[in-house]
C-alpha cells in the first residue's frame, strides 16, 4: 500500500493511480447529506487533502496531510486552510487552524507502520456548523455498506466518490474498504450505514495498488490520547 497525500502534478492523471481499480466514482453534491460536512483541506504551500466536521468549529484529516518532508516538521496551524462544501472556487464557508492535535504514537518517517495513528484533529478560528449538522459516529463491521468521497488527484476542483463500496476487514483501528480513491482523498470520512442512516466510521489514510485502501476507525478512544501543535 502506499500514503494518499496529494499534491502530484495534474499530469499523473494520464497513468494509473492506486486505489482506483475499475470502481464507479461519481461527483459529489457537497450541498446536500450526507456530504455538507466534507471541505478540502490545503496548506500555504499547496498541499492539498480532504477534511470534515466533527464538531462546529473541529475538523479531522489525515496527519501525514500536514507534515513537510522538506523542513521534516509539521506545518504551522495558521497556514491550515479548510474551505466547507468546495465545489470549483468556490464553498459554502472558510475557516484557518490555531492549533492542530497529532497522536504521540505517528511516525511521520514512517507512515505505514504508524497508519493506526495518521489522523489530525484540527481546531479552526471560528464554527461553521451547527451541532445537528454532523453526522453520528459508527462502528465499522466487516460487508458494511460504505461510501467514501474526497478531492482526489484526478478531479481536485470537484468532490468524487464511490457510493457502493463495502468495509471489508476490520484489523484493530484500522478499517479496509474496497472504495475507489486515490491521492487526495486522505483525510476523508468513510461512511457506513447502520439502520439505513449513514454514520462516520473512519478517516481515510491509504491505497492500495488497484481499488479500496485503509482507513483510521474513527473512535473517541482514538483521537483522545493527543499531543497539541500550535496554540
Amino acid at each position: 500500500m502506499m500514503t494518499t497525500c496529494a499534491g502530484a502534478p495534474a499530469q499523473a492523471a494520464r497513468i494509473v493511480l492506486p486505489g482506483i481499480g475499475a470502481g464507479a466514482r461519481h461527483v459529489i453534491d457537497v450541498n446536500r447529506e450526507p456530504w455538507r460536512i466534507l471541505g478540502r483541506v490545503q496548506t500555504e504551500l499547496g498541499a492539498r487533502c480532504t477534511g470534515f466536521m466533527v464538531a462546529p468549529s473541529v475538523i479531522m484529516t489525515a496527519a501525514h496531510c500536514l507534515w513537510r518532508d522538506e523542513a521534516a516538521n509539521f506545518v504551522q496551524p495558521s497556514s491550515i486552510h479548510f474551505m466547507l462544501g468546495y465545489d470549483t472556487g468556490s464553498w459554502r464557508a472558510t475557516a484557518r487552524a490555531v492549533r492542530f492535535v497529532i497522536a504521540p504514537s505517528y511516525d511521520p518517517y514512517h507512515p505505514l507502520r504508524t497508519s493506526q495513528a495518521d489522523h489530525a484533529t484540527v481546531i479552526l478560528d471560528h464554527a461553521l456548523v451547527k451541532t445537528n449538522e454532523l453526522l453520528p459516529i459508527f462502528a465499522a463491521e466487516p460487508g458494511a455498506p460504505a461510501m467514501l468521497a474526497g478531492y482526489q488527484q484526478d478531479r481536485m476542483e470537484l468532490a468524487m466518490g464511490d457510493l457502493a463500496c463495502h468495509v471489508v476487514h476490520v484489523r484493530g483501528q484500522l478499517v479496509d474498504h474496497d472504495c475507489a480513491a486515490t491521492h487526495g482523498a486522505s483525510g476523508a470520512p468513510l461512511l457506513v450505514q447502520t439502520d439505513g442512516k449513514w454514520g462516520i466510521a473512519g478517516i481515510d489514510v491509504t491505497a492500495r495498488e488497484g481499488q479500496g485502501g485503509t482507513a483510521v476507525g474513527f473512535t473517541n478512544e482514538g483521537v483522545s490520547n493527543k499531543s497539541v501543535k500550535g496554540k
